[in-house]
């Protein structure tokens, strides 16, 4: 009989998934020849399980790791700029107990959040194919259905918000029409789930650097988010 945590038992079949060969190949590849700063680092080059805290009240959806980031150190978002900005203002709004994540073993523990992604591989060019994303989709439904604490989803660039739209529609879930725009801090609300639905830029380094999302930004949706949950 298996005793597992149900959360532990899907983050074992996601790490092994040989779903979509491209991606497959892909990420071995990277893992294979590194990047010069990593060379002397083992690649983690698997799918990515989610993480965070199994009462999380709030989930962050991304859209895929990074190549060099989350499919070398096998956390997501952890060892790139991206997750740089998105810990740091995690921990600004007390959901990290760290403001950093360079590691699997670096310390950090979420606290009413849990991390995950549309796709779980690294993907060329960050863009994975329509196929691949559907191929996903069961890992982010399972987490949905498993995390039964969470009350707001905050979806990480357009991509992820049309996503999560998707799964939450073809599950009966009825969103507004027409369907939400991606617009960053738009806020959809969904009743009848009990869930909101909050948007929010991607963190990633073209965002971040030209200011088009800025921490002061973050932090407002992490706060509406909160607002959102009534969580104080």
């Amino acid at each position: 009989m298996d005793n597992r945590d149900p959360l532990e038992k899907l983050a074992r079949k996601v790490a092994r998934c040989q779903r979509c060969p491209r991606l497959v190949a892909w990420r071995e590849r990277v893992a294979r020849e590194k990047r010069a700063a990593f060379a002397d680092q083992r690649y983690w080059g698997r799918p990515l399980p989610g993480f965070g805290d199994r009462q999380a009240w709030l989930l962050v959806v991304g859209l895929a790791p990074a190549a060099h980031g989350a499919n070398r150190t096998g956390r997501m978002f952890t060892g790139d700029r991206s997750g740089d900005f998105l810990y740091a203002a995690l921990h600004r709004a007390g959901l990290a107990n760290q403001a950093e994540s360079r590691s699997r073993d670096d310390g950090l523990e979420l606290s009413g959040a849990y991390i995950t992604a549309a796709v779980r591989c690294a993907p060329p060019a960050n863009k994975p194919a329509p196929e691949e994303r559907d191929n996903c989709r069961d890992y982010l439904e399972d987490e949905l259905g498993l995390l039964s604490a969470v009350k707001v989803v905050l979806a990480l660039g357009g991509y992820a918000f049309g996503h999560v739209l998707r799964i939450l529609r073809d599950r009966g879930i009825e969103v507004p029409t027409p369907t939400p725009k991606f617009k960053h801090g738009a806020v959809v609300r969904l009743p009848e789930s009990g869930l909101a639905l909050i948007a929010s830029y991607h963190p990633s380094q073209q965002n971040t650097f030209t200011g088009k999302l800025t921490p002061a930004m973050l932090d407002r949706v992490f706060a509406q988010a909160r607002k959102l949950c009534k969580c104080g």
